[in-house]
């Protein structure tokens, strides 16, 4: 029975992780790929063995046919090319045929809410404007998450989908590891964390927040697919695999975030633990961006922590008392919407010249630490030993800075 039971299982994962789901999946989201016709022998056998004949579309694994090649493309498609290249290769990518405008902006728009701009606007938009609590915790687990889903990534190794027959619609994490999707897994802890953190919290209906927090995780998963850097297999398993972790933070997560504000020692046990984990995801592999990523996030969780601390040994840190739960929305007004503009607009302007500063000074410094050229900055990147400070020492002021540093600039301004 249980032997029955793992050949099903395993069954069904070869099946979802097929490539060929992948590519269907884009040709009914009107993506079209631009694949060269490849020569065939004599006979019509297929002249690369292992890879299904390309003459009227690729031959899938379950004996249909994608033929998402140029011959399919129906009338006036619009042309374009992945928006950013590959961060390893420089590769720019292949051009595509896109069919449906509103799908691609959609989804283009769901694969950055797991990218580094997205979090540098909502992380601090949260806590400066709406709720300092949630967002310091929510915080916490992104770090984290990110963390273990790249450790794992890195271990498994599995490469990302075949192109052809996929569509690479982004090429810009396209030379690294897939499995899990740590934009899943990210899409799935950060609206189920919000949800879980602020309802009790908040006053709004449960089915309005559960609604909110899948639309918005199931938009994430399924951008990947579309931007054909996952299979099916690879964004269910993120998706399965953060709500796990989110399972086991949930029932810590208010101890952690006491300890990070009372503890004495609770300093040095933020920068060793993240720290820890950097190493541990750096040393299972080479360099490479989403690497890189894992570090800023695990830096950025450093600095807030740190600024939790000083914030609340300072008398700084003022959460709403329990009384007063649950808290609600005030009123929208133009003078309402006026503060938190200029608070955001001012607060990120502060990260942005905090970033540039401290990147200008840093990797110089490192280069000249470890007698590295610095003349070629993205090269000397590459080097674990000026990538993994860099990133550390960079983000973990920007951190700092967005939980200690602004709000007391607000204090001084008027607009706490």
């Amino acid at each position: 029975m249980a032997n029955n039971f793992a050949k099903t299982f395993v069954h069904m994962c070869r099946y979802l992780q097929d490539p060929c789901h992948v590519a269907r999946f884009q040709k009914l989201c009107g993506v079209k790929g631009t694949f060269p016709a490849k020569p065939t022998k004599v006979g019509g056998e297929d002249s690369e063995p292992g890879c299904p004949g390309l003459r009227g579309g690729l031959q899938c694994s379950n004996g249909t046919q994608d033929d998402s090649g140029p011959d399919s493309a129906s009338a006036a498609p619009a042309k374009a090319r992945p928006l950013r290249k590959n961060s390893l290769t420089g590769d720019v990518g292949q051009e595509f045929l896109v069919h449906n405008k509103f799908l691609f902006y959609l989804f283009t728009f769901g694969t950055e809410l797991g990218n580094e701009m997205f979090f540098i606007i909502f992380f601090p938009f949260l806590f400066w404007n709406i709720d300092a609590l949630v967002s310091r915790r929510l915080m916490v687990v992104w770090a984290w998450n990110l963390s273990v889903g790249q450790s794992t990534k890195d271990v498994v190794r599995w490469s990302r989908p075949a192109s052809p027959p996929v569509v690479k619609v982004e090429v810009f994490y396209n030379s690294e590891y897939s499995m899990p999707s740590t934009h899943a897994m990210t899409g799935a802890a950060i609206p189920f964390c919000l949800l879980m953190l602020t309802y009790g919290r908040w006053q709004y209906p449960f089915v309005l927040g559960f609604c909110v927090a899948l639309s918005w995780s199931v938009l994430v998963c399924v951008s990947r697919v579309y931007m054909g850097m996952h299979s099916v297999l690879e964004v269910i398993t993120g998706f399965l695999y953060s709500l796990l972790i989110l399972a086991f933070f949930q029932q810590i997560l208010d101890k952690i975030d006491s300890f990070y504000m009372t503890a004495d020692c609770a300093p040095v046990v933020i920068v060793v633990s993240h720290v820890s984990m950097g190493l541990v995801a750096f040393s299972l592999d080479s360099w490479s961006t989403s690497r890189g990523d894992t570090a800023q996030a695990l830096g950025t969780g450093i600095g807030a922590a740190l600024g939790t601390h000083v914030n609340y040994q300072l008398g700084l840190l003022k959460d709403p008392p329990l009384s007063s739960l649950p808290l609600t929305l005030p009123l929208i007004s133009t003078s309402l919407l006026a503060v938190s503009l200029l608070r955001f607009l001012i607060g990120v302007a502060v990260l942005l010249v905090t970033r540039m500063v401290m990147k200008a000074a840093t990797i110089p410094f490192l280069c000249r630490l470890f007698g590295l050229p610095s003349d070629n900055v993205r090269q000397a990147r590459q080097h674990m030993k000026v990538e993994l400070p860099y990133r550390y020492i960079v983000y973990s002021v920007v951190g700092f800075n967005y939980v200690c540093g602004v709000p007391l600039l607000f204090r001084i301004l008027g607009f706490a």
